[in-house]
């Protein structure tokens, strides 16, 4: 994971999981990208033991670090934030070194490298807006003209990141354009506007295929379309409708089928809109709404696998 000095402790779905895992018995150790390595055919990591607490004030404590084998680990979740880049690319590499020592990797880290968050959602067309993937400016420009209003977005980032909304009048789309694909020489995604984002971005979780029955709805602040909570939206925690629970248990069986046990889905409207699987959040503002743990359902579909 990113550096757990650095969450912040009231909305981390990685401390939700940590403080699972220590009351299922588990021993916690952390480690961070770049304490990653390969000795030939060895994965290895230079980790820490850690304890974790829920207590604002001081929430992890951390022995000396040592080296060791990662094939000594009995599974690793890997909740390292993006951006997806080629050094994400080289972990998930030796994080696959460890599945062929016998570790359960979480999620799958072949996985991981194929399920794009954003392109992985257009292998269910049917729960999609009409979108385009490429980094053809001219084709951009088109799919706008023919939609009126679109996002675009990288295909890389999270939290809202770099996303702008455009309507077909607007004189800054050659320059937005050009900045979002550097010119041409980068793929993004555009996808037709979804009004309905004033009622909420839905965060919906699912746990090794089980479908969370309640969501985090993300609105977003006025003057803004973004409910990404990093952008300032405000979480609502609402029941599934039922278009969600359909979408929501397609994409559900697909992931199990991947190794990929933990997932966020975003929906707006009755959109599918992403697909999240490297860290997906807001389990931390939905569990304080159910009559189960998200935390502890976790740990047993892990429990359950090793």
């Amino acid at each position: 994971m990113d550096p757990i000095q650095s969450i912040n402790f009231k909305k981390d779905t990685s401390l939700l999981i940590l403080l699972a895992a220590k009351k299922s018995g588990f021993t916690l150790y952390l480690i961070e990208q770049n304490d990653l390595y390969l000795d030939c055919d060895e994965p290895r990591a230079l980790t820490a033991e850690l304890n974790v607490f829920d207590d604002e004030k001081e929430w992890f404590e951390l022995k000396t670090k040592r080296d060791i084998s990662m094939s000594d680990l009995d599974v690793i979740l890997m909740r390292k934030d993006p951006p997806f880049n080629k050094e994400y690319i080289y972990s998930t590499y030796i994080l696959e070194a460890a599945k062929r020592k016998g570790v359960l990797i979480v999620n799958d880290p072949q996985s991981l490298r194929d399920c794009n968050e954003k392109i992985f959602a257009t292998e269910f067309k049917q729960f999609t807006p009409p979108l385009i993937v490429t980094k053809n400016i001219k084709l951009l420009k088109a799919f706008l003209t023919q939609n009126e209003e679109v996002v675009y977005k990288p295909l890389d980032g999270m939290g809202g990141e770099s996303i702008f909304k455009v309507n077909y009048k607007d004189e800054n789309i050659n320059v937005i354009l050009e900045t979002l694909t550097k010119f041409g020489t980068r793929t993004i995604m555009a996808q037709k506007y979804i009004a309905d984002i004033s009622n909420g971005d839905k965060r919906i979780l699912i746990i090794d295929g089980r479908v969370i029955p309640l969501c985090l709805a993300r609105i977003p602040p006025k003057g803004e379309f973004r409910g990404n909570l990093a952008a300032g939206g405000s979480g609502v925690v609402k029941q599934l409708s039922e278009r969600d629970l359909l979408i929501a248990n397609s994409v559900a069986e697909i992931c199990v089928k991947r190794g990929l046990l933990f997932v966020g889905l975003d929906i707006i409207g009755d959109f599918l809109t992403e697909i999240n699987v490297t860290s997906p959040t807001c389990a931390r503002e939905i569990d304080k709404e159910l009559d189960f743990s998200i935390g502890d359902l976790f740990m047993e579909c892990i429990s359950n696998r090793l």
